[in-house]
């Protein structure tokens, strides 16, 4: 292809975006959108089957049944999303084998927050209130993403998260109306999981080293910061009404701005946490290997089965 028909092509590309068109799979992209929406779309589906473990670990443990169904549900609408995303993923061209290898390898990331342990039940709470909180708040300009595929699968995934955070916002405000032991429980799940869910939406703007180009192409919305102090600014007034206190001594309400200020991350942990070195990176890694590996005989099965079929149906055919 020639430096002109190249050029023709970009700027049609840039014209689709300048006007707020999708970009399909089989249209012509820069190669470096097309990995670039590659790292983006199979970390938030890698994020999406890895958050399965914090919370399956507590359906058997869970106080009723009704708790019990509930997270389940959560658990299978998780699977559900890592599903549709993958899907995205592959039309542009990458296998799902191969970002399956990628996570087992740690060439691919996953959202730092599931590398920290589930310790109560009120981390259940937690997680649904300020982890999904947060997930909709970064996911919602999502579906207004250039990429069609991309966009079209967090329509469904955004609805399913409000209800989780929902859910979650619910047993938290359930164990604040209940005994002293109980409402000291969700304190503590909020002091564990406040700052981590800050980290969800990445490094601050100056040390980002893809917004600038995400932003560009509307891959992305807003920028880290913004989407951040969106999330203190919905939250706050939440924790407020559950009479729960957000650990940070900095935190204050500026009428100047009609924003909150709050405290320095410790980003060294994120780093840590990134890197490989958290609470829990091992053990969610070492799960979901297994569960490939034991999952082997079901794929070879599934094939098996596909491959007779056609068969049987090519034979109907002649």
């Amino acid at each position: 292809m020639s430096e002109k028909e190249i050029k023709s092509l970009e700027d049609i590309f840039d014209a689709k975006i300048a006007n707020d068109e999708k970009i399909e799979p089989r249209d012509w992209m820069p190669e470096k959108y097309r990995q670039t929406h590659i790292r983006q779309i199979s970390q938030h589906a890698h994020s999406e089957i890895v958050g399965m473990l914090p919370e399956g670990n507590w359906i058997t443990r869970a106080p009723s049944l009704r708790r019990k169904v509930a997270l389940l549900a959560k658990v299978q609408d998780e699977a559900g999303h890592g599903l549709y995303l993958y899907s995205a993923c592959e039309t542009l061209g990458i296998s799902r084998e191969e970002l399956y290898d990628q996570l087992h390898t740690g060439k691919a990331k996953y959202s730092s927050i599931f590398n920290y342990p589930t310790l109560t039940w009120a981390d259940m709470g937690a997680i649904g209130w300020l982890v999904d909180g947060a997930a909709i708040i970064n996911q919602v300009p999502l579906c207004n993403t250039s990429f069609g595929p991309y966009a079209r699968a967090m329509v469904r995934v955004c609805k399913e998260e409000s209800f989780h955070q929902r859910q979650g916002y619910e047993i938290m405000l359930t164990l604040c109306n209940g005994t002293q032991e109980q409402k000291d429980m969700a304190q503590d799940a909020l002091n564990r999981w406040w700052w981590p869910s800050l980290m969800m939406f990445g490094p601050t703007d100056d040390k980002s080293t893809h917004t600038a180009q995400s932003m560009k192409w509307k891959l992305k919305r807003k920028t880290n910061d913004e989407l951040r102090q969106q999330f203190v600014d919905q939250t706050v007034p939440q924790a407020d009404l559950l009479g729960l206190t957000v650990p940070d001594k900095d935190l204050k309400y500026n009428n100047d701005t009609g924003h909150y200020e709050f405290g320095e991350i410790n980003w060294d942990e994120f780093w840590q946490v990134v890197k490989g070195y958290g609470k829990c990176n091992k053990e969610r890694i070492n799960a979901r290997k297994n569960a490939w590996n034991n999952g082997e005989w079901v794929r070879n099965a599934a094939m098996a089965y596909a491959e007779k079929e056609a068969e049987r149906k090519a034979k109907q055919a002649v």
